[in-house]
C-alpha cells in the first residue's frame, strides 16, 4: 500500500492531500485526518497505513497557507475559523465525501471541530488529538511569539522554526528527511511565514472554546473519542477528563508517553487506537 499525492483544484484554491487505500474495496467512511500549527499532511504518514489495512481509505490535507495547498495573501484568504471552515466543507464537497471519519490534532485543528459540530450528518465518528476544545488554553510561547508585532514578522519566516516548534511540542528528534520537506514551504515563499502569523492571530477565543466544549457535551451526539498524549506541556489533560466525565458518546484515551503531536512519534498507538474506535462503528 503506497500513500499517494495529489493535488484538487476546488474553486480559486488548489488543496493538496495524501490518500491511501486499502487493499481491498470497502464501503466503510472514508477518515480525514486534519493537522495542526505549524505541521502539514505529513505528520499523519505513519497512521495512514495502519487505517488502510484494516479496510479503511485515509485522507490528509494540507490545510490552505500550509505544506504544499494554496498559501495566500489574507487579502485572499481570510485565515479565521469560519473561513477555514466553509474551504473545508468546499472540499469535502469537490471529493464527494457524503459521511466520513473525522479525525482532528493541535491548534487550527479546531476548525474542522467547528465544522463537524456544523454538519453533524456528514460525520459518523469524530476523534480529537491534543486539540483546544475547552478553556483554560494558553497559547504556548513558541507560537503566541508568532503574533508579536515586528518580533512575529521575523521568527516565522525562519523555516528552523518547524524544527523548533515540531520538536518542542513533540518532545522527540524529527528525522531530517521529514524536517526537508516541512521545511519547504519556508524555503519556498515568505507567504507561508505570513500565513503562519495570520492564523495564530484568529484561533478561537476563551469564549469560542468553551462554547465548542459545551456543544460536544450536550449538542453533539456522534461516537467522540479523545487520543490525548498526557505529557503535552502546552494542553492538559485535565479539561478533557471533565469534560468526557458522565457522558456516554465522549471516551477518552490516554497516551502516557506521548507529548503535544502524538502521530509524529506513537504512530502505532494512535493507529490501533483509531482502529478499535472505528471499528466499534463498523461491526
Amino acid at each position: 500500500m503506497k500513500i499517494s499525492e495529489q493535488t484538487l483544484e476546488v474553486g480559486q484554491f488548489h488543496w493538496f492531500y495524501r490518500q491511501i487505500q486499502p487493499p481491498q474495496p470497502t464501503n466503510n467512511p472514508p477518515v480525514m485526518l486534519l493537522h495542526g500549527l505549524p505541521s502539514q499532511s505529513l505528520c499523519w504518514t505513519g497512521v495512514m497505513p495502519l487505517l488502510a489495512e484494516k479496510g479503511l481509505t485515509a485522507i490528509a490535507p494540507d490545510w490552505l497557507g500550509f505544506g504544499f495547498s494554496d498559501i495566500l495573501d489574507k487579502r485572499d484568504f481570510a485565515y479565521t475559523t469560519a473561513a477555514y471552515e466553509q474551504a473545508l466543507g468546499e472540499f469535502f464537497q469537490s471529493l464527494e465525501l457524503a459521511k466520513i471519519f473525522l479525525v482532528v490534532q493541535g491548534f487550527l485543528a479546531t476548525a474542522g471541530i467547528e465544522y463537524a459540530l456544523n454538519h453533524p450528518d456528514q460525520i459518523e465518528r469524530l476523534a480529537i488529538l491534543n486539540t483546544p476544545v475547552v478553556p483554560p488554553v494558553s497559547l504556548p510561547w513558541p507560537m503566541r511569539q508568532w503574533t508579536i508585532p515586528l518580533v512575529g514578522d521575523m521568527v516565522t519566516q525562519d523555516p528552523l522554526i518547524i524544527d523548533r516548534t515540531l520538536e518542542g511540542g513533540s518532545g522527540f528528534v524529527i528525522s531530517d528527511e521529514k524536517l526537508d520537506i516541512y521545511r519547504k514551504p519556508w524555503l519556498k515563499t515568505s507567504a507561508a511565514g505570513r500565513a503562519l502569523m495570520a492564523v495564530t492571530k484568529n484561533l478561537p477565543t476563551t469564549n469560542a472554546l468553551t462554547k465548542i466544549g459545551d456543544r460536544l457535551r450536550t449538542e453533539w451526539q456522534k461516537p467522540t473519542c479523545f487520543i490525548w498524549g498526557t505529557a503535552d506541556k502546552w494542553l492538559s489533560v485535565e479539561p478533557i477528563e471533565q469534560l468526557v466525565q458522565g457522558v456516554n458518546h465522549l471516551e477518552l484515551i490516554k497516551l502516557s508517553e506521548a507529548k503535544h503531536y502524538p502521530q509524529e512519534h506513537f504512530p502505532q498507538e494512535v493507529g490501533t487506537a483509531l482502529q478499535t474506535f472505528f471499528r466499534k462503528q463498523i461491526a
